[in-house]
């Protein structure tokens, strides 16, 4: 999960928006990187419970 993480904040523009709002928020990186891989994780739950492809923009 953490190199997923590391690579959503690289190449997705909302993981990376999400990021750098709690680094400017004064959290330290392993409570950021954190909670990255914890939206991840929601995101690919909801995805398989619904059944649905991912797609960058919202359906």
């Amino acid at each position: 999960m953490y190199m997923a993480a590391v690579v959503a904040i690289r190449w997705n523009k909302d993981m990376a928006a999400f990021y750098q709002r709690l680094k400017k928020a004064g959290k330290p990186f392993k409570v950021a990187i954190t909670a990255v891989m914890r939206k991840l994780l929601i995101l690919a739950n909801t995805l398989l419970s619904e059944n649905r492809l991912w797609s960058e923009t919202q359906p």
